[in-house]
């Protein structure tokens, strides 16, 4: 069995005999949040009783926060689970995905053999998505899966424009899935978001997560938005019952009471992710822009290995259809922690210099 994503901290414990200082998934680094501890724990003496299999007080929360329904939210085991359940209900004949972009897309609808058409974002044009994403919106489509902002690039489409896809999409006969996973990591990130549509179209389904924001990727929780509640229902009746435990339940609710907490790890993102880029480009990375907790960029030669023997796990992206092995992905962490990825990876550049 091969894993395709990051986070393999196992895999690395396995290999070099401890966990790593894990850049490879893009978490909050400031752990899981005190409030969510307490209330997973708090939980534990009502883990003999089957959860709520209609996660009623976690919607109920989730529809206060989101301004909607709670009839148009439907939770899941993280946003892969949903990504899932979504393909096996509408059960696309043809689908479209950006490239590169988070492997689960493809992954799913190879479950319901649809064939994949990859619009390529070009690494010239820093990944960013144009006019061009939209003109391949055409008749014949049912399923487009986009990324706001995409993984592994960090880039956020404009607004307008993914307003478009969504037009061209309601005239298709496609439904559009904007993955929204990262969205609460950009500046504004309430400019970047599709949640004011969800009113005006059935076409329309927005995926968000609780793992990143809350360092809660153990726990496996993530959420989908749609208009269509029938929908919903579909992609509810397309997996297994009880998906999601009354731990993450309860922790769910308990981590969108976090607020200073959310603070803390968007003040620390925006201080640290141009400082850590600023030093990778000064290390003669080319790095791409990105706007979320993590960058993506191209190095001269192979960084894995190296960094792996100095205790640091990072994300080859050469798995990501668009990309090669010299491209990775950083997550954006404390001071401290970038700080050793960057010692690190000057002793990896200087060792091709001065190899020994």
């Amino acid at each position: 069995m091969t894993v395709s994503h990051g986070g393999d901290w196992a895999g690395f414990a396995a290999a070099y005999g401890a966990p790593p200082l894990d850049f490879s998934a893009s978490i909050s680094p400031l752990g899981l949040p005190d409030g969510v501890r307490a209330a997973i724990l708090a939980a534990l003496p009502e883990a003999d009783r089957y959860p709520d299999p209609l996660c009623r007080s976690l919607r109920s929360a989730l529809s206060r926060r989101e301004g909607i329904p709670a009839a148009q939210i439907l939770c899941g085991n993280g946003a892969a689970d949903l990504i899932f359940r979504l393909v096996l209900a509408r059960r696309p004949r043809r689908a479209l995905v950006c490239a590169p972009c988070f492997q689960e897309y493809e992954a799913a609808l190879e479950t319901v053999s649809c064939p994949v058409e990859r619009h390529i974002l070009s690494p010239e044009r820093g990944f960013a998505a144009d006019a061009s994403l939209a003109e391949a919106i055409v008749p014949g489509l049912d399923l487009v899966f986009l990324a706001q902002p995409g993984n592994p690039t960090g880039k956020t489409i404009p607004v307008p424009l993914l307003q478009d896809i969504l037009e061209r999409c309601e005239r298709s006969g496609a439904l559009l899935v904007v993955d929204e996973c990262f969205l609460d990591f950009l500046e504004r990130p309430e400019e970047h978001s599709m949640v004011s549509w969800l009113a005006r179209s059935s076409s329309l389904v927005i995926l968000r997560s609780f793992t990143k924001l809350y360092a809660m990727a153990g726990v496996r929780l993530g959420y989908a938005l749609c208009g269509d509640p029938a929908f919903l229902e579909r992609m509810a009746r397309s997996g297994p019952p009880w998906a999601v435990s009354s731990l993450a339940q309860a922790a769910g609710v308990a981590a969108l009471k976090e607020e200073d907490y959310v603070r803390r790890v968007r003040s620390l993102l925006f201080r640290e992710r141009p400082r850590l880029q600023a030093s990778l480009e000064n290390l003669g990375f080319s790095v791409v822009p990105g706007e979320a907790n993590y960058l993506l960029f191209r190095s001269p030669g192979p960084l894995e290995e190296g960094l792996a023997r100095r205790g640091i796990l990072i994300r080859s992206c050469g798995s990501f259809a668009g990309l090669n092995a010299l491209w990775y992905r950083t997550a954006v962490r404390t001071e401290a922690e970038n700080a050793r990825l960057l010692r690190a990876l000057k002793e990896v550049t200087e060792s091709w210099r001065h190899p020994s």
